[in-house]
């Protein structure tokens, strides 16, 4: 995909708030549209120059019910096909991170928001590289944590797979709870988040729980 600045990017998007769902810059993420207001959200950025969602998550605490979080990942679509029945199948190629900055009203039946994308530099730049990662411990207890989550991959194309694909693909593909995506979102580096996903792994191998470990 072209090298893309801030300035190209748009003020405004609308936003896809789909629990446990995470995108990442550089990565891709494969989405099944199917309710009303998400295939008219597709139909009118089909219609734009820059044809992007916002990924987000909502809170489900009590008493928050629909508050977004702050930061969410913004994905161009580059890839559509429609089914039979009229429902969407897309691929969101992840561009950068954003903050809201709020919510516009208006009249679309989908959720739109007005976000700065400052901040987030490298999600713009290239390949980030995370020079500490001991590769074989940590496929080592990826193995482990699969076994133990009754989860298939395939192992040939992980091996093979960067670094950074590599930490995103399994911070995306992990079924983490909807707070240890964010926080895996919201990492300020690769190393960062490399070391917040060994930790969800670890902590899930010995039985723990996110609110242990938080504390």
């Amino acid at each position: 995909m072209e090298m893309i600045q801030i300035a190209d990017l748009p003020d405004t998007i609308p936003v896809f708030p789909l629990p446990g769902a995470l995108l990442l810059p550089r990565a891709r993420l494969p989405l099944h549209l199917f309710e009303p207001r998400y295939l008219q959200m597709f139909d009118d950025i089909f219609k734009t120059d820059h044809r992007m969602i916002g990924m987000v998550q909502a809170y489900d605490a009590p008493g928050e019910a629909g508050k977004l979080h702050s930061i969410g990942c913004a994905g161009k679509v580059t890839a559509f096909s429609e089914t039979e029945d009229g429902r969407y199948m897309i691929t969101l190629s992840g561009v950068s991170r954003f903050r809201i900055m709020n919510e516009v009203d208006g009249f679309t039946p989908y959720r739109r928001c007005r976000v700065n994308w400052q901040g987030f530099d490298r999600d713009l730049g290239a390949v980030e590289k995370d020079p500490d990662f001991d590769r074989d411990t940590f496929m080592e207890s990826l193995g482990r944590y699969f076994a133990d989550q009754g989860l298939q991959t395939d192992w040939d194309s992980l091996g093979e797979a960067d670094n950074e694909l590599l930490i995103n693909s399994l911070s995306m593909l992990c079924p983490f709870e909807p707070e240890d995506k964010q926080a895996l979102l919201e990492a300020p580096s690769l190393t960062t988040r490399r070391e917040t996903l060994t930790t969800l792994i670890e902590f899930s191998l010995r039985g723990g729980s996110a609110e242990e470990m938080m504390q």
